[in-house]
């Protein structure tokens, strides 16, 4: 995204004088900007990708801060632990964050959610399941696997833009996470924003957030709004189409050089109608989730790392080490390196 927002240098900068914004509230006594909340809200009206009418909205220290705030949430007022699962593949904060910050109140649980799960195998517990779709690292749209009154569903929706997938439908779920950093690009800015249905659990929160940070940077969320301010003078048409091209361009490019081989594959994201498009489009995903096929490249991790080329093992996402993350959202010297490297792994094999 560094082209873009290069581009738009002057339009997106942010000056803060050194009086401005020093207290940690806003003159309403929220940690929220009104402004940026709006902004979010048109946003996602632009991009067609989530219902925001009767949700109530926080904000925090990327989606990450969120996420931890919601296990809170959901669990404060249980009277014995509640079971947290993610279905593998899955991103390994969900894990170790949960792990990380585990209480009396709830506890991850690895084996709770196979491909077979289903909502009798919680057995009278409550049980929080963590859904990222787009997922991460596969790039497939998903849903969750348990249902019931037992069950209490977190939606990743951190990629969930045209930039990364097509947009079959605006999502209404009662609790989801967004991301600036996917969004824009934005990483080191670190916002996130979820939007929650239920009064109670985001009054919790809410308390969660004021206790453990009083708040969201300022600073970060006068920043937020003046990116957003920028996407949104085009509807957000110009982001999207330069971030929709390059990631397209850059997954058309891996499965050229992959798809000959016999040794590695790449996972199937199969076409669908964009709403936002408002045609049928291609995948556009984030990362190659790249298997080796051979017996002997059980440690996918290892060949790579013989070529020179980084990725993410698969043990991190709780699968096999037959398969290995590379990220195509990097610098573009990154990523022509990368094609170089992979593409001589690749004609090594036919020798």
């Amino acid at each position: 995204m560094e082209p873009f927002w290069m581009k738009h240098a002057r339009s997106s900068a942010v000056v803060i004088s050194g009086w401005h914004r020093m207290s940690y509230d806003f003159s309403d006594l929220s940690y929220i900007s009104k402004r940026l909340e709006n902004r979010i809200r048109r946003l996602h009206s632009v991009a067609k990708n989530a219902v925001t009418k009767g949700k109530y909205m926080i904000f925090g220290a990327g989606s990450t801060q969120l996420l931890s705030a919601a296990v809170f949430a959901l669990s404060i007022n249980t009277s014995s632990p509640v079971r947290v699962a993610a279905h593998p593949p899955f991103y390994p904060v969900y894990r170790t964050q949960t792990e990380y910050f585990e209480t009396a109140h709830f506890r991850f649980d690895g084996t709770l959610l196979t491909e077979n799960s289903s909502s009798s195998n919680i057995n009278g517990a409550k049980v929080i399941e963590f859904v990222c779709s787009p997922n991460n690292p596969d790039g497939n749209l998903r849903t969750n696997l348990l249902q019931g009154p037992l069950v209490s569903t977190m939606h990743d929706y951190a990629y969930y833009w045209p930039n990364f997938t097509p947009i079959p439908s605006p999502v209404d779920e009662d609790l989801m996470f967004f991301t600036l950093s996917k969004l824009t690009g934005h990483a080191g800015s670190r916002f996130g924003w979820a939007l929650v249905k239920d009064k109670t659990i985001y009054d919790n929160m809410v308390y969660y957030m004021s206790t453990s940070t009083v708040g969201t940077s300022r600073d970060t969320q006068l920043r937020a709004l003046q990116i957003l301010n920028t996407m949104l003078r085009t509807n957000g048409t110009e982001m999207f189409d330069f971030a929709y091209n390059t990631m397209r361009r850059r997954w058309k490019i891996m499965n050229k050089i992959i798809s000959p081989s016999k040794r590695f594959t790449l996972q199937k994201i199969p076409p669908r109608f964009c709403t936002y498009f408002q045609k049928v489009r291609g995948p556009s995903p984030a990362y190659a989730w790249v298997k080796c096929e051979r017996k002997e490249d059980w440690n996918c991790t290892k060949v790579f790392e013989k070529a020179k080329i980084r990725g993410i093992r698969g043990r991190e996402y709780y699968v096999d080490e037959s398969h290995i993350r590379l990220a195509l959202i990097r610098h573009n010297d990154d990523f022509n390196l990368l094609l170089q490297r992979l593409t001589d792994l690749i004609s090594n094999e036919k020798i």
